[in-house]
């Protein structure tokens, strides 16, 4: 009999209780699941006990007792009433990119632009390469709120290139090396992106596609290392019980490289792939249809309308409030949208456009509006869709689009959202009223510029405070979402979103046994200690990827 062993507070029954039903002519079947606290996350939203699982999926479920009585199995997992949900999906990440980050420094957190430049130095003296990157920075957390510029770098680092990417991966920040070897000077420009100056010299600060300018120049990963970033990311998400993720904006080479290690059995994460608009992605998926196996789903063109909202990128209708002469930046020509567009509805693929800023929300409706049937089932996306003007607000339930959330966004933003906008933060963020445009939506991380967590986004989707409980009565509180449907988002919604929902996103007889047991109810448990929840155990497939 299999045990498991490592979950304190998870055992299997007694081994005569299990070899009684073993000896009975009952159904045989590989694992069951008794004594928990189940949630079905089915269409009632039903709750059982017991479950019964074969060859990977869902059986049955119903009472410990009618369970118990109808099957038997080799591993009997005696849940000792805690709690039971569907594997936790993200349904917008950026998986293989996180994976990458880990062998980097972590900016995240710092609380100056020294602190930073520290953390690097500290860093590069463990960890010797001839380029010098990391990730994370994010200027409105210092005490002088404003951009950084290259002198400190160039000072740490005259030798070596330096790119250190924003928080939001929507800003960077370069030293003079590597400006030097891009070939980037004052004179450089390009669409869709700026070059920050002052007294006319470069600071080192790329906003969006200028970005690409020097990021162009640094050495790839190569297999091996994207390899050992995947299984890195994979353990890590299994750790906070995250049985789906996506990739949102994917290579061809990468996707292939998913497909083969998922068939291999060396990548077990199911993955939803967003397609970056690439001539060869184009040719080798999209014209070729829909592409899916159990594990992989390739339905998708991820497109940018626009920056972040923390780089002044975001484009909105009217001039920032805090920057007068900027309305942000929109990243492609209009033609180039409605192309892609085009070819997407003709091969019966989705389109997940980012959207931030209210001006890129109404072009993308309006895009989309080219082409959308009334009452289509298309599911086409706007990712984040941060600020809605009202006026476009119900065209996302007239078109049938999905706004696909990050709720931890919110939580991240409030401290200094305002000062962008001004009066525009009333109708920013506004998550229960995008919900009711279609009855539903997706709600993910956008991980690694938020937390890998869930959990975190449940607390924020329900909450809308800090971890430290601020602000009292939380951030624009008519915007929460009830935990039902918080749950709902990051599960089956999740699974809708992405074309997936028919094999999983629930435990109903026939899908996935794929599911997370957690150390308390969090539907039920005080709002202070959501922070403190802790997966017990990982299931894909009914078997354990993580054991506590």
């Amino acid at each position: 009999m299999k045990r498991i062993s490592k979950i304190s507070s998870i055992t299997i029954l007694s081994t005569s209780l299990a070899l009684f039903t073993m000896c009975t002519s009952n159904q045989k079947v590989d694992v069951l699941v008794v004594n928990a606290n189940i949630y079905s996350v089915d269409s009632t939203f039903s709750k059982h006990q017991a479950m019964a699982i074969a060859n990977g999926k869902v059986v049955e479920l119903g009472t410990t007792e009618d369970i118990q009585a109808k099957y038997s199995a080799p591993e009997v997992i005696n849940a000792q009433g805690k709690s039971i949900y569907p594997g936790l999906h993200d349904p917008h990440s950026h998986f293989l990119g996180y994976g990458l980050t880990l062998r980097n420094t972590n900016l995240s957190g710092a609380g100056s632009w020294n602190e930073v430049v520290n953390r690097l130095v500290e860093h590069h003296a463990k960890f010797t390469s001839t380029w010098v990157e990391g990730r994370g920075w994010n200027q409105t957390e210092w005490d002088i709120k404003e951009f950084p510029t290259k002198d400190l770098l160039d000072k740490a680092f005259p030798n070596n290139p330096v790119l250190l990417i924003r928080v939001d991966g929507h800003a960077a920040i370069a030293n003079s090396k590597a400006l030097e070897i891009a070939g980037v000077n004052e004179s450089s420009a390009v669409d869709g992106g700026s070059l920050i100056k002052q007294n006319g010299k470069l600071t080192g600060v790329l906003i969006d596609n200028a970005i690409e300018l020097v990021r162009k120049v640094v050495p790839a990963p190569s297999t091996k290392e994207k390899q050992n970033a995947l299984f890195q990311a994979q353990a890590n998400c299994f750790k906070v019980g995250l049985t789906s993720v996506s990739d949102a904006g994917t290579d061809l080479a990468d996707v292939l490289l998913f497909d083969s290690l998922q068939q291999s059995g060396e990548l077990t994460m199911r993955i939803y792939t967003m397609l970056n608009p690439t001539e060869e992605n184009i040719k080798h998926f999209v014209e070729k249809g829909v592409y899916q196996t159990p594990k992989l789903t390739v339905s998708s063109i991820k497109l940018f309308a626009d920056g972040a909202l923390g780089s002044r990128g975001a484009l909105l209708i009217e001039p920032y409030s805090d920057d007068a002469n900027n309305r942000g930046l929109q990243l492609e020509p209009t033609a180039k949208y409605m192309n892609i567009a085009k070819t997407a509805h003709k091969y019966g693929y989705q389109i997940n456009t980012h959207c931030i800023g209210d001006a890129a929300v109404r072009l993308c409706l309006d895009v989309y509006a080219s082409f959308l049937e009334p009452n289509n089932d298309r599911r086409w996306r706007i990712e984040h869709a941060q600020i809605v003007h009202p006026n476009d607000l119900n065209r996302f339930g007239e078109l049938k689009v999905v706004p696909s959330i990050q709720t931890t966004h919110a939580t991240s933003d409030m401290y200094w959202a305002n000062q962008r906008l001004g009066e525009r933060i009333s109708y920013a963020y506004t998550y229960q009223q995008l919900l009711q445009q279609n009855g539903w939506l997706p709600n993910g991380s956008d991980f690694p510029i938020e937390s890998i967590n869930p959990i975190f986004g449940f607390y924020a989707a329900v909450a809308r405070k800090d971890q430290k409980g601020y602000p009292e009565g939380g951030f624009q509180p008519e915007n929460a979402l009830t935990r039902e449907q918080a749950l709902r988002a990051m599960t089956i919604w999740a699974a809708k979103a992405n074309f997936e929902d028919s094999f999983k996103g629930s435990l109903e007889k026939g899908k996935v046994a794929d599911f997370v047991i957690l150390d308390r109810d969090i539907l039920t448990a005080p709002e202070s200690t959501l922070f403190e929840t802790q997966v017990l155990a990982t299931y894909i497939d009914g078997s354990a990827v993580y054991l506590k």
